[in-house]
């Protein structure tokens, strides 16, 4: 395969500094190209975070601690 073809379908956190310039001339700048880019974007997170088949401690953990730091922070507002 040529080295054009697999650049182009390389992600942006594994292009080089060197070949940013030609990986970003490969993007699609359209309106459409750019809202499917916002949609894979979406998707990749809903999958990720959201969609996820099996629930652990992680996603309840984070929502006691930030309700912690907000409740300490309307506790001492002088502060």
């Amino acid at each position: 395969l040529p080295a054009a073809v697999l650049l182009k379908d390389t992600k942006l956190m594994d292009v080089k500094l060197g070949q940013l310039g030609s990986w970003l001339a490969m993007r699609d700048f359209t309106p459409s190209g750019i809202l499917g880019a916002v949609r894979r974007g979406y998707d990749r997170y809903y999958n990720k975070y959201i969609n996820v088949r099996k629930g652990g401690i992680g996603g309840v953990s984070m929502v006691l601690a930030g309700y912690i730091v907000l409740s300490y922070m309307w506790s001492y507002s002088h502060i």
